[in-house]
């Protein structure tokens, strides 16, 4: 017998076990539907010509019973008198969905029994211990009034937004306040959160394009509508302090708010991302804040242009021990790198990431360590703005420089079929260490996707929540470093990040074949500095300012 005849033989036998063993091994499952999400978005009616229903809701992760375990809550559309059609009605008063993680692998939806069932058209939540009891508040963003959920610790949530005072104003720029999240830091050192929340556009319903008639118009078209820094009172409740802080642009158009000390000098700055106007860095400069976005190169993306930015995802994307920006947008993204100084360089192009997004739309984005190898990779939601068509997501393997390769067809059948994504989040909902993926969607489907992450590897991790001496106050936007395998590492405790939407407020470090960590350092958003030392891997532990490590 001829050798080639022989292996050809060889080969049909064996192949029913090698296409097994390749399916075996996708590292992507969608589980929506065996863990019990049931959710379905609606965008008011059955057509999709306004910019309100382009524009989809997103996710928050949270664990608001404390119990350990990552809980999703999901925001809906409505029917809206004067902007969905007749044939919407069907859709009047659609809640918002909580799904309550049963530790099983399955979820629980209880929305209507925890009091957070919200029936305004909700863009994003917020989730926050506002009173340091313990328990995870959660702040609500709509288009409309806002909401302030207050967590009781029993399992239920009462409306205290009168009493806070972040409703919100009824309109800004002669329309409905259209409110897109919220970011929490203590911007003035009183050990006192305060929330800046982002705003949208001032839609005008009535308003037809002279520039496009058949379609909806452009974002550009539109007045924008001021974001606002709320700061907490003594007693509680909040003043709007903007204008005073030079942060008041009423024709902003809000897409996203990321916080962070972007030049490591002890203060937290605030990228403002914008849709189809240049983005925002205030740079806070002993208390007051200066717009620096051109100066610093973050404003516009490769070509000079700005584009339908979404939020400015934070992270080091070389290992270098500095922190990078990533925006989805419209066009093909824009990744910065951080030169080290404070001035970053555009990069989108030669690691790969245009190439990928190009004529996508990238709508949710977030780095994610998928495979816990040491580096941060890429995922994506995709889907076109002014038209209802459907793109591929995608999800971009780091090589350990900072390039990036598509590869999620390889890794999961939900990246091998076009949706139109709105809303993403990274989160560990089974505590194994392999980081799970949630995408909302707009199209006429509207189901969401929970990708169980399989851990195709034996590679080591380490989860960390940070607790401070005065709450979320001390905590958020917290720096922590820490040298693996002769590669610095730095990551920041925030986890508004994306689109719309609040990862999994833990700290998710992969370590690659690293089994140990000696020592890590904590900057406290306070400015004090405390070093941790040998923690346990592949384990989630709780490092308390002033008091150590505790392990979950």
């Amino acid at each position: 017998m001829k050798k080639s005849k022989f292996f050809f033989i060889l080969f049909l036998i064996f192949s029913p076990t090698l296409i097994f063993a390749q399916k075996k091994s996708e590292v992507f499952t969608d589980v929506t539907k065996s863990a019990g999400i049931d959710f379905v978005y609606n965008f008011g009616d059955h057509t999709y010509v306004n910019i309100v229903e382009s524009s989809g809701s997103g996710i928050t992760v949270f664990d608001f019973n404390n119990d350990g375990l990552m809980d999703i809550y999901l925001m809906n559309g409505t029917y809206l008198d004067g902007i969905s059609t007749e044939d919407g009605k069907e859709f009047s008063n659609t809640p918002n969905e909580l799904y309550k993680n049963n530790g099983d692998g399955t979820f629980t939806e209880m929305a209507v029994k925890a009091g957070v069932d919200d029936r305004h058209w909700s863009m994003a939540a917020g989730a926050i211990d506002i009173d340091k009891d313990g328990f995870d508040d959660l702040f609500l963003l709509n288009y409309g009034p806002n909401i302030f959920y207050h967590n009781n610790g029993d399992g239920t949530f009462t409306d205290i937004t009168g009493k806070l005072g972040l409703e919100g104003p009824a309109e800004l720029n002669g329309f409905t306040k259209w409110s897109i999240g919220v970011s929490f830091w203590d911007y003035n050192n009183d050990n006192r959160l305060d929330a800046m929340v982002g705003n949208f556009l001032a839609f005008d319903p009535e308003y037809i394009s002279t520039q496009t008639p058949g379609m909806m118009p452009h974002p550009s078209e539109y007045k924008g509508q001021a974001s606002m820094l709320y700061e907490q009172q003594a007693d509680g409740s909040f003043k709007d302090v903007s204008a005073k802080n030079k942060l008041f642009y009423p024709d902003s158009k809000c897409m996203g708010l990321t916080v962070y000390d972007f030049d490591n000098d002890g203060d937290m700055d605030i990228l403002q991302a914008n849709d189809h106007q240049k983005n925002f860095l205030f740079s806070n400069e002993n208390g007051n804040y200066r717009e620096i976005g051109i100066e610093r190169g973050v404003a516009v993306n490769s070509h000079g242009q700005p584009t339908g930015s979404m939020h400015g995802t934070i992270g080091d994307i070389d290992n270098d021990g500095d922190l990078d920006i990533l925006v989805g947008d419209l066009k093909y993204g824009a990744l910065y790198r951080n030169l080290g100084n404070g001035f970053y360089e555009d990069v989108t192009e030669v690691s790969g990431v245009a190439a990928s997004f190009s004529g996508k739309g990238s709508w949710g984005t977030a780095f994610v360590d998928f495979d816990n190898d040491g580096d941060l990779d890429i995922v994506s939601a995709n889907g076109t703005a002014e038209e209802l068509i459907l793109q591929y997501p995608v999800l971009l393997e780091n090589d350990g420089t900072g390039r990036f390769k598509d590869v999620g067809k390889e890794n999961g059948s939900y990246f091998t079929t076009k949706r139109s994504g709105r809303g993403l989040v990274v989160l560990d909902y089974d505590n194994d260490g392999n980081m799970d993926i949630l995408i909302s969607h707009v199209d006429l489907k509207g189901e969401p996707a929970l990708m169980k992450n399989n851990g195709t590897n034996n590679n080591h991790w380490l989860g960390l929540k940070l607790v401070g001496e005065n709450g979320p106050a001390s905590a958020i936007a917290a720096r922590v470093s820490l040298t693996v395998g002769g590669k610095d590492r730095v990551f920041i405790n925030q986890w508004t990040n994306a689109y719309l939407s609040n990862s999994d407020p833990r700290i998710h470090i992969g370590l690659g074949n690293v089994n140990k960590v000696n020592e890590l350092e904590v900057k406290w958003s306070d400015g004090k500095t405390e070093v941790f030392k040998n923690l346990v891997t592949d384990k989630y532990q709780i490092l308390k300012q002033g008091k150590g490590i505790t392990k979950k």
